[in-house]
């Protein structure tokens, strides 16, 4: 056995034993921080990379990182996420499609966003904090496939979804680019290799980092409003940006989705009311790099409970879809993303929505949803032998019992310049109950 080895990133001979620490530092400007998780994933990587035979001479960094040679270091490590990949084509939309197609009730009108691939939690890897982490894949696949101005950017252009490790390390790269500050503080400007709940906030944070116009929508009651207006960049950001650092660890850090959602567990809500600015109510009507065409701003919202949220869903996924040609058609696959749908202690990725009209005049909806807790064997099955599938996709409004939901999507087109700045501010638009 040789006693010493090469860094693949530096070419610094080494003895094996620091070999680790020595290339993590590569990626961690503190070589002091790397835990042993992250030692262990970095190994896996390294054994990757010579597996590829990848010749060092293109991983070669200096001692100090630029912002260009840790992104061309990711894009060379990183490594597609495994998944179940359905065979019939055009995947689960397409089982889907037909299942509708083959429905007895053609007097409903189906919405579907177009090819998704279905990625599940694993219980050797990400069962119970993973579901963030899928569902963004799942977004990835959609974009991979039908927008090629997306394929381009994402992830360097590699033209695969990668594994979660790697996109932890894509949040990672969208902090250091300024993306999202508060959230990475938040989090200590770190997830690589940790078991943290992430929601729509690092969601949009990812994709913003690549150039696409990822928004939040709030969803909730009124007298809750503040919870939702407290993303980075609204109206808890002054209260917790002028703590002191002492101070900081007791005010009320309510960054991400989840924090919210803790936050409400153990917070009477008049506390949180007390340190909520006046003019909070003028974040609702901003989205970073919107304009005022943007989803947000179009809806109707004199809408009474849940159904507020179930006819943005369609709103949503009609605009723009429901031309002359086909507004009579029972199935249509739309040119929309699909949605990052977060609620309390969970989330899921809705691909479409079902309307039927009523006698009364209140539309009924059903959302329909690919969860990353369910097998993609299981779905492929129900949906091939059209039996049991409506259980586990279609979602109807008596389902949605949370007091408090998010929406994550994405806008068409490329931000570049100044819309690019504005994007690193994540705001989002509250929409009441």
């Amino acid at each position: 056995m040789d006693s010493s080895a090469n860094c693949p990133f530096c070419h610094i001979t080494l003895p094996p034993s620091q070999l680790q620490r020595h290339a993590n530092s590569h990626f961690d400007e503190d070589d002091g921080v790397a835990d042993a998780e992250k030692d262990e994933q970095l190994a896996r990587d390294l054994e990757l990379a010579q597996q590829l035979s990848i010749p060092p001479s293109s991983l070669t960094l200096q001692e100090n990182n630029t912002m260009d040679e840790k992104i061309s270091c990711l894009i060379a490590l990183q490594y597609r996420s495994s998944f179940y990949h359905v065979k019939f084509p055009g995947g689960l939309i397409s089982l889907l499609s037909n299942c509708f197609e083959l429905d007895a009730d053609t007097n409903s009108t189906i919405l579907l966003s177009g090819y998704v691939d279905h990625f599940q939690s694993l219980a050797s890897e990400d069962i119970g904090w993973g579901c963030g982490w899928r569902n963004i894949q799942m977004l990835s696949s959609h974009l991979l496939s039908h927008r090629h101005d997306a394929r381009e950017l994402l992830f360097g252009g590699s033209g695969f979804v990668p594994d979660i490790p790697f996109l932890q390390r894509w949040l990672e790269i969208a902090w250091e680019k300024g993306f999202d500050a508060l959230g990475s503080h938040h989090f200590n400007h770190s997830v690589y290799g940790s078991k943290h709940w992430i929601g729509t906030t690092e969601c949009a944070a990812i994709f913003r980092s690549f150039g696409l116009r990822a928004r939040i929508v709030d969803f909730g009651p009124k007298e809750l409003q503040s919870f939702f207006l407290s993303v980075p960049g609204t109206s808890l950001t002054p209260t917790v940006m002028t703590a002191n650092a002492s101070d900081k660890r007791k005010a009320f850090q309510v960054y991400g989705p989840m924090d919210r959602y803790l936050v409400g567990r153990n917070s009477d809500v008049s506390q949180l009311d007390s340190i909520v600015n006046d003019k909070s109510q003028s974040t609702t009507n901003y989205m970073a790099g919107g304009s005022d065409h943007s989803m947000a701003n179009r809806f109707p919202r004199k809408k009474e409970g849940h159904q507020v949220l179930l006819d943005w869903v369609w709103n949503y996924f009609s605009e723009e879809s429901l031309t002359t040609s086909v507004q009579n058609r029972h199935v249509v696959i739309t040119n929309r993303v699909p949605l990052y749908f977060q609620h309390d202690g969970h989330s899921r990725t809705i691909v479409g929505i079902q309307f039927r009209p009523q006698k009364n005049g209140v539309p009924q909806y059903n959302l329909l949803i690919l969860d990353p807790a369910h097998r993609t064997v299981a779905l492929e099955r129900s949906l091939g032998e059209n039996a049991g599938w409506k259980k586990l996709i279609k979602r109807g409004v008596h389902t949605l019992k949370k007091p408090q939901y998010q929406l994550c999507y994405i806008d068409p087109g490329i931000a570049i310049g100044e819309e690019m700045e504005q994007l690193k501010k994540i705001d989002s638009v509250f929409i009441e109950f």
